[in-house]
């Protein structure tokens, strides 16, 4: 079942002080099990925008963090930027996504700005469809080049339109912030070859609604870079496209003698913002979204099973003469298939196995790891990890079979006749292949074990002995593996590529074991049972 989701977009007036972004990012995730979409900063604009979702209660709750750790580490009084701006926390959106209605989000802001003025007495200003006043719904009227946070300062005590909703009537070195709740929109920026900002200020000027432009664009001129900067909010880009943006823009600049140089996004955009802006200049007339490949897989998925879940039947030609593992079997027949007895399948086979377990431990101690609240710094990590190691899983698994087949392939080529001219090159040829695959799994089982120290380190304690656990087994297939491909490359008549098998598998195996140390000592310290 699916959970609400909101999103949120702040600004923060802090674009150049990495740490400065990275202490307000870091409360935002350890407050709430919220995802951090995105992070953008732009020095010349002194700005970073954040995008984060989650559900209505958590990202209210990240929000505060955030607000109140830009607080304590922006001072608006020692701040400059190309941008206009208010506040520490300049503007805080809150979007409907998933399941959720503007009502709620409108609340929301309300909930928020209400308790931001009160805990951290900052002057709170509701916008958007959040606005307790109609000439407050546009941003523009809050806060433009000519009216920041210097300006507010002068006249929040005094001036009745500029009394704040939330908070007190005076302005302290964090400013004010403004709240509140809109539909999706883009923010969109296009540069010019030229540094002349006026020129910019022009273009701005002639594009957006206010001045008589684009019904939907919110636009002003700035110098980014030394260039010239169209900087835009597609506030409904359904209704104005973006293409129509670009080519008035296009138009305009040309009157100047200027030309676009290029474009950015500032943050995320939905879907069809692109597909839009392709179909128009690709001019796809007989364009239907379901000709996008993505969207056709999940249509089929919908239906029934995930297909990642199934496979497709294999028609009977195509499985003569492959020796492969029948799926589906439980680990008894496994191992019953191993001590059968006959020689697939064996030691590789084996080490692909336990190299699939590593990173399935790996994934379990992610999974276990998700959505606590404890962990919520790592949240994406862990996601992360629990994908990274459902593709080595995969691999790994595909590689027991891969084995098998190897290893028959080699007898097959010892079963030629011995007067056969092409008996040579094909034992090489197997033998090359036999060595090929272990050497693969050696990799993949390091990587799964790397997978395991990252759980280790920051996972769920409670399942830090699985951390260990998964160490343990993939050091067992590193170095499984790796005696295989040396057995093969022990039998090959180049002895320079014999070699190169023995250097890259012996480097695999020293990695492979300082990080079973690393593993199990930080799973034994997390988990209280460290060696004296």
């Amino acid at each position: 079942m699916t959970r609400p989701l909101v999103e949120c977009i702040p600004n923060f007036s802090e674009g150049s002080r990495s740490e400065v972004i990275e202490a307000i990012v870091t409360a935002i995730r350890r407050a709430a099990a919220v995802h951090i979409l995105d992070t953008s900063s732009d020095p010349d604009h002194n700005r970073t925008v954040v995008t984060l979702v989650g559900s209505p209660e958590d990202v209210e709750r990240a929000m505060f963090a955030g607000i109140k750790t830009a607080a304590d580490l922006i001072d608006l009084t020692q701040h400059s930027g190309e941008h206009p701006r208010l506040g520490a926390t300049d503007v805080v959106p809150f979007v409907p996504i998933r399941d959720v209605k503007m009502a709620d989000c409108i609340a929301i802001a309300q909930r928020l700005g209400e308790r931001v003025g009160r805990e951290l007495n900052i002057p709170v200003y509701l916008y958007e469809s959040a606005a307790a006043h109609p000439d407050r719904e546009n941003l523009a009227n809050l806060r433009s080049t000519t009216f920041q946070y210097e300006q507010l300062k002068d006249v929040i005590a005094t001036d009745p339109g500029r009394m704040p909703d939330f908070g007190p009537a005076e302005l302290g070195s964090a400013g004010a912030t403004v709240i509140g709740a809109r539909p999706p929109l883009v923010a969109y920026n296009v540069y010019l070859n030229t540094s002349d900002m006026r020129i910019a200020h022009q273009i701005a000027r002639a594009i957006r609604h206010s001045s008589g432009g684009l019904r939907f664009v919110k636009a002003a001129g700035f110098l980014v870079e030394g260039q010239a900067q169209v900087s835009m909010n597609l506030t409904h880009y359904q209704k104005t496209p973006v293409y129509r943006v670009v080519e008035l823009i296009r138009r305009e600049a040309a009157r100047y003698g200027v030309s676009v140089v290029f474009s950015e996004l500032i943050g995320l955009a939905p879907e069809e913002f692109f597909v839009a802006a392709a179909r128009w200049y690709l001019q796809l007339d007989r364009f239907e979204p379901d000709q996008i490949l993505e969207y056709r897989i999940q249509a089929a998925e919908a239906k029934g099973p995930a297909l990642a879940g199934e496979e497709p039947p294999v028609p009977e030609e195509a499985t003569q003469n492959v020796v492969t593992l029948e799926r589906h079997v439980t680990p008894a027949d496994f191992v019953d298939a191993v001590a059968d007895g006959t020689a697939t399948p064996g030691g590789g086979a084996v080490a692909a196995l336990a190299g699939a377990l590593s990173a399935a431990l790996a994934s379990m101690v992610a999974r276990l790891t998700v959505g606590k609240k404890r962990y919520a710094d790592v949240e994406e990590t862990m996601q992360a990890i629990v994908a990274a190691a459902s593709d080595l899983r995969a691999r790994l698994l595909a590689a027991v079979d891969e084995d098998i087949q190897a290893f028959e392939a080699v007898m097959e080529a010892y079963r030629l006749p011995k007067d056969n001219p092409d008996r040579p090159d094909a034992i090489q040829a197997a033998l090359i292949h036999a060595a090929d695959v272990p050497q693969n799994v050696a990799r993949l089982a390091l990587d799964a074990m790397q997978l395991a120290e990252q759980v280790a380190v920051q996972g769920n304690t409670n399942a830090a002995s699985d951390a260990a656990m998964a160490g343990l087994m993939g050091l067992a297939a590193v170095e499984g593996a790796a005696l295989n491909v040396r057995v093969n490359a022990a039998n090959l008549d180049d002895p320079a590529l014999a070699m190169r098998y023995e250097h890259n598998v012996a480097a695999l195996v020293e990695r492979a074991r300082a990080v079973r140390d690393t593993v199990v000592t930080t799973a034994e310290q997390r988990a209280g049972i460290a060696r004296q």
